[in-house]
């Protein structure tokens, strides 16, 4: 008994030592060279993040006469103002925006990730007639530039057509049925990874094909389904052509109204750097909040796939 709880203490410890002393979960020391590569990489995928923020607080005149980087050599004399995010701040429509742009993301996040779970399920689990060639035509659907179908639902939503073009449900519609087949594609492959005994065991039990999935598929595949709808928000979130062709003014979203600060001739182009980085917390906010999906859904797909 005394020999198997030192063995068990001694396994747990293990990480925490190897953690301390720079070393991986097998026992190898991390090399110096890719800590050093990854630690360059990190600060080039930040550095135009850090230059947004530091140009935020400068004044118009400051950022023209000299770069951003010339806080690190001279910190006094940048011109340093809070007028930017006050006038952003103050600006009646930006409040608004942000309003319109939840009521946006959020059904064109989950109507495409809900609907694409229920087809990849059906594209897994269930046998049909065509059923591969129908997936085939799914997929080939990606390679279409969501740029061609743009006139033609124009024309569709329009007042001619459908009478939808200016309000929510217009753009997602659009949403959806662009990240649709990435979605299946996507989701389908992931639940190819997963034991189809499970699903024949439901099946055995009298389980309908609503009860598996959403006693079984659905919550195996919750990682992928994360990963998927973490950038299916951030995609919606940071869109401008859709919500700006789509949309009626009074229903425009927060980076419409970001886009039309910067005037006809750049005269609010000090209003732009602070707008933007506002309009950027609530992504990186939803990113750092799923991160551990994105990431175990990116992994056990490479792994398994």
């Amino acid at each position: 008994m005394t020999t198997t709880l030192a063995q068990s203490s001694a396994t747990q410890t293990r990480p925490t030592l190897n953690k301390q002393r720079g070393l991986m979960k097998d026992g190898r020391r991390r090399s110096w060279v890719s800590i050093v590569v990854m630690t360059v990489l990190a600060l080039l995928w930040t550095m135009p993040t850090i230059a947004l923020l530091i140009t935020s607080f400068r004044s118009r005149d400051a950022a023209n006469a000299t770069g951003w980087w010339t806080v690190f050599t001279d910190l006094i004399n940048q011109g340093w103002t809070m007028d930017n995010y006050s006038g952003v701040i103050n600006a009646s429509s930006m409040g608004m925006g942000f309003l319109n742009t939840f009521a946006v993301s959020i059904p064109a996040t989950v109507l495409p990730v809900m609907f694409a779970a229920f087809a990849a399920y059906a594209f897994t689990f269930t046998y049909f007639p065509m059923k591969e060639t129908l997936f085939v035509i799914i997929v080939a659907l990606m390679v279409v530039p969501n740029q061609v179908a743009l006139q033609p639902l124009l024309n569709l939503f329009g007042p001619y057509g459908l009478g939808i073009s200016g309000q929510f449900v217009a753009v997602w519609l659009l949403h959806a049925g662009f990240a649709m087949p990435l979605c299946i594609s996507t989701l389908r492959t992931y639940m190819a990874t997963l034991p189809g005994s499970v699903v024949e065991s439901a099946k055995i039990d009298g389980a309908s094909h609503f009860q598996t999935f959403w006693r079984l598929v659905a919550p195996m595949s919750m990682p992928a389904i994360a990963a998927f709808a973490t950038l299916q928000f951030l995609w919606v979130w940071n869109d401008l052509l859709i919500a700006k062709l789509f949309l009626l003014p009074s229903n425009s979203t927060v980076i419409v109204q970001l886009q039309q600060l910067l005037g006809t001739q750049g005269q609010g182009a000090e209003l732009l750097t602070a707008g933007a980085f506002i309009t950027m917390t609530v992504p990186i906010l939803v990113f750092i909040g799923l991160q551990r999906f994105l990431v175990r859904g990116m992994a056990s797909g490479a792994v398994k796939g």
